[in-house]
């Protein structure tokens, strides 16, 4: 999966960086690019990708997990869950 170059982050905005990616995760999740069931790329890639720091990628994962959209699969990664697995 690689960078969305209509989705970047931009540093100079009063929105949290980690509140921007979150949303770009959403987005691609809500459309289905990272369809239910399947993994989001790792921290690493996405603190490249989007040249943010691990911390920012994490605060974000944080969020969506949070608001029902990843759960974590020991030893696995971190998984899209299905609309219906939603809870917030």
């Amino acid at each position: 999966m690689s960078c969305d170059m209509t989705m970047m982050i931009d540093a100079e905005t009063d929105v949290p960086v980690y509140q921007q990616l979150a949303a770009i995760l959403r987005g691609q999740i809500d459309s289905g690019e990272i369809p239910p069931r399947r993994a989001i790329p790792s921290k690493r890639t996405l603190s490249e990708e989007y040249r943010v720091s691990p911390g920012t990628v994490e605060r974000a994962i944080q969020a969506l997990r949070a608001e029902g959209y990843l759960k974590t699969v020991p030893g696995r990664g971190l998984f899209v869950r299905p609309p219906e697995e939603r809870q917030s």
